[in-house]
Protein backbone atom coordinates (compact mmCIF):
# COMPACT_ATOMS: atom_id res chain seq x y z
CA UNK A 1 0.00 0.00 0.00
CA UNK A 2 3.06 2.46 1.00
CA UNK A 3 4.56 2.10 -2.15
CA UNK A 4 1.50 2.36 -3.99
CA UNK A 5 1.12 5.48 -2.01
CA UNK A 6 4.80 6.80 -3.39
CA UNK A 7 4.31 5.91 -6.55
CA UNK A 8 1.19 7.52 -7.46
CA UNK A 9 1.94 10.54 -5.43
CA UNK A 10 5.50 10.78 -7.51
CA UNK A 11 3.52 10.43 -10.49
CA UNK A 12 1.24 13.36 -9.68
CA UNK A 13 4.27 15.38 -8.53
CA UNK A 14 5.95 14.97 -12.12
CA UNK A 15 2.68 15.74 -13.83
CA UNK A 16 2.64 19.13 -11.84
CA UNK A 17 6.21 20.33 -11.77
CA UNK A 18 6.03 19.43 -15.84
CA UNK A 19 2.33 21.37 -16.82
CA UNK A 20 3.45 24.07 -14.37
CA UNK A 21 -0.15 24.72 -13.58
CA UNK A 22 0.35 25.17 -9.79
CA UNK A 23 3.49 27.54 -10.43
CA UNK A 24 1.48 29.57 -13.37
CA UNK A 25 -2.12 29.89 -13.13
CA UNK A 26 -3.07 28.34 -9.41
CA UNK A 27 -0.10 30.56 -7.28
CA UNK A 28 -1.25 33.59 -8.82
CA UNK A 29 -4.69 33.41 -8.42
CA UNK A 30 -4.25 32.56 -4.31
CA UNK A 31 -1.78 35.76 -4.36
CA UNK A 32 -4.07 38.26 -6.20
CA UNK A 33 -7.21 37.09 -4.26
CA UNK A 34 -5.06 37.81 -1.06
CA UNK A 35 -4.19 40.87 -2.26
CA UNK A 36 -7.51 41.78 -3.10
CA UNK A 37 -8.33 40.88 0.64
CA UNK A 38 -5.81 43.12 1.93
CA UNK A 39 -7.30 46.18 -0.37
CA UNK A 40 -10.48 45.47 0.86
CA UNK A 41 -9.35 45.99 4.59
CA UNK A 42 -7.22 48.71 3.54
CA UNK A 43 -4.26 49.79 4.84
CA UNK A 44 -5.39 51.65 8.16
CA UNK A 45 -6.95 47.99 9.10
CA UNK A 46 -4.37 45.23 7.40
CA UNK A 47 -2.02 45.51 10.34
CA UNK A 48 -4.72 45.73 13.36
CA UNK A 49 -7.48 43.56 12.12
CA UNK A 50 -8.02 40.23 13.33
CA UNK A 51 -9.61 38.99 10.04
CA UNK A 52 -6.10 38.28 9.02
CA UNK A 53 -6.46 34.67 9.72
CA UNK A 54 -9.92 33.89 8.25
CA UNK A 55 -9.06 35.41 5.06
CA UNK A 56 -5.70 33.54 5.14
CA UNK A 57 -7.63 30.38 5.33
CA UNK A 58 -10.40 31.60 2.54
CA UNK A 59 -7.98 32.02 0.13
CA UNK A 60 -6.52 28.95 1.01
CA UNK A 61 -10.02 27.15 0.54
CA UNK A 62 -10.51 28.76 -3.15
CA UNK A 63 -6.79 27.56 -3.65
CA UNK A 64 -7.69 24.13 -2.47
CA UNK A 65 -10.64 23.79 -4.43
CA UNK A 66 -8.77 24.48 -8.08
CA UNK A 67 -6.34 21.94 -6.74
CA UNK A 68 -8.75 19.19 -6.30
CA UNK A 69 -10.12 19.97 -9.58
CA UNK A 70 -6.91 19.20 -11.30
CA UNK A 71 -5.72 16.52 -8.98
CA UNK A 72 -8.98 14.89 -10.49
CA UNK A 73 -8.09 15.79 -13.53
CA UNK A 74 -5.17 13.60 -13.82
CA UNK A 75 -7.51 10.50 -13.40
CA UNK A 76 -9.93 11.39 -15.77
CA UNK A 77 -7.14 11.35 -18.86
CA UNK A 78 -8.13 8.45 -21.08
CA UNK A 79 -6.84 5.20 -19.95
CA UNK A 80 -5.80 6.04 -16.38
CA UNK A 81 -8.46 4.27 -14.69
CA UNK A 82 -8.01 1.33 -16.85
CA UNK A 83 -4.53 1.07 -16.61
CA UNK A 84 -5.08 1.08 -12.67
CA UNK A 85 -6.91 -1.67 -12.73
CA UNK A 86 -5.05 -3.72 -14.91
CA UNK A 87 -2.14 -3.07 -12.93
CA UNK A 88 -3.91 -4.03 -10.03
CA UNK A 89 -3.00 -0.85 -7.97
CA UNK A 90 -4.57 -1.23 -4.36
CA UNK A 91 -7.39 1.76 -3.88
CA UNK A 92 -5.80 2.50 -0.70
CA UNK A 93 -2.52 3.30 -2.11
CA UNK A 94 -3.57 5.13 -4.56
CA UNK A 95 -5.58 7.86 -1.92
CA UNK A 96 -2.90 8.07 -0.18
CA UNK A 97 -0.60 8.90 -2.83
CA UNK A 98 -2.95 11.67 -4.35
CA UNK A 99 -3.68 13.06 -0.87
CA UNK A 100 0.15 12.74 -0.17
CA UNK A 101 0.89 14.91 -3.33
CA UNK A 102 -2.14 17.12 -3.14
CA UNK A 103 -0.32 17.87 0.63
CA UNK A 104 2.40 18.45 -0.47
CA UNK A 105 1.20 21.15 -3.41
CA UNK A 106 -1.03 22.46 -0.64
CA UNK A 107 2.19 22.79 1.88
CA UNK A 108 4.22 24.58 -1.18
CA UNK A 109 1.58 27.32 -1.61
CA UNK A 110 0.31 27.98 2.07
CA UNK A 111 3.81 29.31 2.63
CA UNK A 112 3.31 31.61 -0.71
CA UNK A 113 0.21 32.55 0.74
CA UNK A 114 1.18 32.76 4.30
CA UNK A 115 4.52 34.91 3.05
CA UNK A 116 1.78 37.25 1.75
CA UNK A 117 -0.54 37.37 4.41
CA UNK A 118 2.94 38.69 6.34
CA UNK A 119 3.38 41.00 3.76
CA UNK A 120 -0.07 42.60 2.45
CA UNK A 121 -2.04 41.43 5.73
CA UNK A 122 0.78 42.47 7.80
CA UNK A 123 0.26 39.55 10.18
CA UNK A 124 3.32 39.23 12.69
CA UNK A 125 6.29 36.72 11.71
CA UNK A 126 6.55 35.11 15.33
CA UNK A 127 2.98 34.45 14.82
CA UNK A 128 2.44 32.96 11.90
CA UNK A 129 5.54 30.96 12.93
CA UNK A 130 4.06 29.72 16.02
CA UNK A 131 1.02 28.76 13.51
CA UNK A 132 2.98 27.21 10.78
CA UNK A 133 2.83 23.53 12.10
CA UNK A 134 -0.64 23.70 12.99
CA UNK A 135 -1.75 24.85 9.77
CA UNK A 136 0.36 22.47 7.75
CA UNK A 137 -2.14 19.82 9.80
CA UNK A 138 -4.92 21.85 8.37
CA UNK A 139 -4.21 21.49 5.06
CA UNK A 140 -3.18 17.74 5.18
CA UNK A 141 -6.59 17.15 6.46
CA UNK A 142 -8.06 19.51 3.67
CA UNK A 143 -5.91 16.99 1.21
CA UNK A 144 -7.66 13.51 2.44
CA UNK A 145 -10.89 15.45 2.99
CA UNK A 146 -10.62 16.94 -1.08
CA UNK A 147 -8.81 13.98 -2.20
CA UNK A 148 -11.85 12.02 -0.92
CA UNK A 149 -14.84 13.91 -2.09
CA UNK A 150 -13.02 14.95 -5.13
CA UNK A 151 -13.33 11.11 -6.13
CA UNK A 152 -17.02 10.69 -5.52
CA UNK A 153 -17.39 13.72 -7.85
CA UNK A 154 -15.28 12.75 -10.78
CA UNK A 155 -16.59 11.99 -14.00
CA UNK A 156 -19.89 13.35 -13.10
CA UNK A 157 -22.01 15.89 -14.74
CA UNK A 158 -20.91 19.66 -13.16
CA UNK A 159 -18.05 17.79 -11.37
CA UNK A 160 -16.54 21.79 -10.72
CA UNK A 161 -19.43 23.18 -9.29
CA UNK A 162 -20.72 20.32 -7.08
CA UNK A 163 -17.27 19.88 -5.69
CA UNK A 164 -17.70 22.68 -3.57
CA UNK A 165 -21.10 21.96 -2.11
CA UNK A 166 -19.95 18.81 -0.95
CA UNK A 167 -16.46 19.54 0.37
CA UNK A 168 -17.38 22.70 2.05
CA UNK A 169 -19.93 21.39 4.85
CA UNK A 170 -16.30 18.83 5.21
CA UNK A 171 -13.75 22.11 5.28
CA UNK A 172 -15.82 23.73 7.57
CA UNK A 173 -14.51 22.52 10.63
CA UNK A 174 -11.23 22.40 9.77
CA UNK A 175 -11.13 26.09 8.57
CA UNK A 176 -12.70 26.83 12.17
CA UNK A 177 -10.14 24.86 14.20
CA UNK A 178 -7.72 26.01 11.89
CA UNK A 179 -8.42 29.91 11.73
CA UNK A 180 -8.95 29.97 16.00
CA UNK A 181 -5.45 27.99 16.40
CA UNK A 182 -3.59 30.57 13.75
CA UNK A 183 -5.73 33.62 15.55
CA UNK A 184 -4.15 32.08 19.48
CA UNK A 185 -0.74 31.71 17.95
CA UNK A 186 -0.64 35.84 17.25
CA UNK A 187 -2.42 36.38 20.42
CA UNK A 188 -0.75 34.09 22.50
CA UNK A 189 -3.53 31.73 23.23
CA UNK A 190 -4.01 28.09 23.92
CA UNK A 191 -3.36 26.19 21.07
CA UNK A 192 -4.19 22.07 22.25
CA UNK A 193 -8.03 21.89 21.82
CA UNK A 194 -7.09 23.10 18.50
CA UNK A 195 -4.39 20.56 17.51
CA UNK A 196 -7.10 17.50 19.18
CA UNK A 197 -9.66 18.79 16.58
CA UNK A 198 -7.54 18.84 13.77
CA UNK A 199 -5.33 15.58 14.70
CA UNK A 200 -8.82 13.43 14.59
CA UNK A 201 -10.13 15.15 11.64
CA UNK A 202 -6.81 14.26 10.13
CA UNK A 203 -7.00 10.76 11.22
CA UNK A 204 -10.63 10.21 10.58
CA UNK A 205 -10.71 11.66 6.77
CA UNK A 206 -7.53 9.27 6.24
CA UNK A 207 -9.08 6.26 6.95
CA UNK A 208 -12.65 6.82 5.42
CA UNK A 209 -10.48 7.44 2.67
CA UNK A 210 -8.46 4.13 2.69
CA UNK A 211 -11.36 1.36 3.34
CA UNK A 212 -13.98 3.49 0.85
CA UNK A 213 -11.77 4.75 -2.08
CA UNK A 214 -11.98 1.90 -4.29
CA UNK A 215 -15.78 1.93 -3.98
CA UNK A 216 -16.07 5.79 -5.09
CA UNK A 217 -13.31 4.92 -7.70
CA UNK A 218 -16.12 2.19 -8.97
CA UNK A 219 -19.05 4.34 -8.86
Amino acid sequence: MFRTALLVAAKDLRIELRSRVLLWQVVPFGVVALLLSGLALGPAHAGNSSAGPGLFYLVTLFVALLMINRSQAIESTPGTKASIATLGLDPAGVFLGKSLALCVELWATGLVLLAGAILVLHTALHGALVALPSIGVTLAAMAAAGTLYGALTAGGDGAATLLPVLTLPAFAPLLIAGERSFSAALHGGALWEWWVILTVALVAYLAVGVLLYGVLEES
